[in-house]
């Protein structure tokens, strides 16, 4: 282990921005070591990998790679610096091949090198059998192989990851962290930025970044045993968990709370008691700290409890009705099937999550069911409205919120909220006064003149969701709507999601984090474009319980599941 990345007392300031980016930042990055870059949504992760790669030029302080200049010095160390930007850099309408052509050419890789390159590369991330394919066709997953084969060009001693494991299944990422665990033992340094805590969890280091400032270096286990005696499992029936869960998040004592399995994961504040009513009412155990409870510790928690999406939304009653189904609902694309003989009823007022890998068909199902897909087969309805007939109609009684970022990004937040008011059908006072109401709820006045393009990440999500809510749909459709986030912002946005189902609402969504398929009432797993189980989160995970794991998580019954189907 030696020295790979020295950095003193670093700023950066972009210009009219109302604070630093990056604002004294002082650590260090070891050869042969995974150093985890964690923190919320522009806290300044993406702004130091750029300043490390060369980027960008720092306002004041200094940056040292191998002892050298990434600016002055730029030169001397494009060769053994590895970049995988947040978005993979990859060219869409390029093949697998003319992708790692491309870079090689800009890396200077050439000749035999080259050959001998791309033939440890390929074998390496397994996409050897792609090398034709374009990269717009590729899995999520497999994006992020290639993104990670491109930066692998020549021979990097460097290895810069901006959140590699976005928007990627459970199997994928732990392929991805196999491969790149594999390359630390070959003694490259590597800082892997990530929303997922749990791999933070498992790096040798991590630096925890806020508003740009360093709140914490070192290894994950030092932070996360400063939460001994403050975790506690709370165990509450299924039939109360939720609201259970909204009232215990609002209480000034509780720092976090979360779902985990039957129960209800608390987090104390710091010399603080737990409510009185917790420990009389339900079984309570202490727990395990996590990386995560660290996390949300020292960002000093957020209140998720009290939503005020429910006071804009109309109230439904619960009768029971089944509000989305699907009949034997296919879809295929020439000669693929991307969607076989679907069965699935959802009724009001219930959360249903479709999980499945990249690739399986879930955003494929997930389209025909809010109608922005006509189905070759079988038959869709939402709110009671045949969506082959009138897919228009069921529209105004839909909200929908795309996996990507939908929005016009070169309008400001004011005309994306006017523009999709208006297409609900919204129009003067009654207009006016949704706008006002969701961007009271979502916080969003302070950048209504700002372009959505210009958004933090989570800002972005926000108003996603408000102009999806504007009109008080009675089915929300959420296609991958905390991809990205951190802890704290996904926190803020299951407490929104679970403030509409309060009233009635029905929520289907799709999501690749494991743990919020556990504030679902049921889930459906794709793969292969088929539903292969179908049931509780609870049932699901005891369909993965062995010999040695009796006590599986919902990643391990993801991933049995999934492992059954394909044998």
């Amino acid at each position: 282990m030696s020295l790979a990345v020295a950095i003193t007392g670093l700023t950066l300031r972009f210009p009219a921005a109302p604070k630093p980016a990056l604002g004294g930042v002082s650590t260090c990055f070891h050869t042969g070591r995974i150093t985890g870059l964690v923190g919320p949504d522009g806290s300044g992760k993406t702004t130091l990998m750029r300043l490390v790669a060369g980027l960008l030029k720092p306002g004041s302080g200094s940056i040292r790679v191998f002892g050298r200049d990434p600016v002055s010095e730029a030169a001397g160390l494009r060769g053994i610096i590895g970049y995988m930007p947040q978005k993979s850099g990859l060219y869409e309408d390029l093949s697998v091949i003319e992708n790692l052509t491309l870079q090689a050419d800009l890396r200077a890789v050439v000749g035999g090198e080259r050959d001998e390159i791309f033939a440890r590369i390929l074998k390496f991330t397994d996409l050897s059998r792609f090398t034709s394919r374009l990269a717009g066709k590729l899995s999520g997953g497999m994006k992020q192989k290639l993104g990670l084969a491109c930066a692998l060009l020549g021979a990097p001693r460097l290895l810069l990851l901006d959140e590699p494991g976005v928007g990627v299944d459970p199997i994928s990422r732990r392929e991805l962290w196999r491969m790149v665990g594999e390359l630390a033992t070959e003694g490259i340094a590597i800082i892997w930025s990530t929303a997922y805590l749990d791999e933070a969890e498992r790096c040798a280091d991590v630096l925890l970044l806020n508003d740009g400032k360093q709140l914490y270096a070192g290894p994950p286990a030092d932070l996360t045993r400063r939460m001994d005696g403050r975790c506690f499992l709370l165990s509450v029936p299924a039939e109360i968990r939720r609201e259970k869960l909204t009232e215990l998040a609002a209480l000034p004592q509780i720092l976090d709370a979360t779902i985990q399995a039957q129960n209800i994961r608390l987090l104390a504040r710091k010399d603080n008691a737990l409510p009185s009513s917790c420990i009389t009412q339900f079984e309570i155990k202490p727990a395990s700290p996590r990386f995560e409870d660290a996390f949300m510790d020292i960002l000093g928690g957020v209140q998720s409890g009290n939503s005020s999406l429910a006071r804009i939304l109309r109230d439904i009653p619960r009768d029971n009705a089944t509000v989305i189904e699907a009949r034997e609902l296919t879809r295929t694309f020439g000669n693929f099937t991307a969607a076989d003989h679907i069965n699935l009823k959802i009724e009001r007022g219930e959360i249903y999550g479709l999980l499945g890998p990249n690739g399986a068909g879930k955003s494929t199902i997930f389209r025909m069911l809010c109608g922005l897909l006509a189905p070759t087969g079988g038959e869709a309805r939402a709110a009671g409205i045949d969506l082959r007939r009138s897919p228009a109609r069921a529209r105004q009684r839909i909200g929908y919120m795309a996996q990507k970022f939908s929005l016009y990004g070169q309008l400001t937040v004011a005309q994306n909220l006017a523009f999709f008011s208006g297409a609900y059908g919204l129009h003067g006072a009654a207009q006016r006064e949704a706008i006002g109401a969701v961007t009271d709820c979502f916080h969003l006045a302070q950048y209504h003149g700002l372009k959505a393009d210009a958004l933090p990440l989570g800002c972005k999500q926000r108003l996603a969701l408000a102009c999806a809510v504007m009109h008080s749909p009675e089915i929300l459709f959420l296609d991958e709507p905390t991809s990205g986030t951190d802890p704290v912002t996904r926190r803020e946005f299951w407490s929104h999601i679970n403030a509409a189902v309060r009233r009635g609402v029905t929520v289907m969504v799709t999501t690749h984090f494991m743990d919020e398929a556990e504030y679902c009432d049921r889930v459906g797993l794709v793969n292969r474009s088929k539903l292969i189980a179908a049931g509780t989160p609870e049932e699901l995970k005891a369909q993965a319980i062995t010999a040695g794991n009796r006590h599986p998580t919902m990643e391990d019954a993801f991933i049995a599941l999934v492992g059954r189907s394909e044998q």
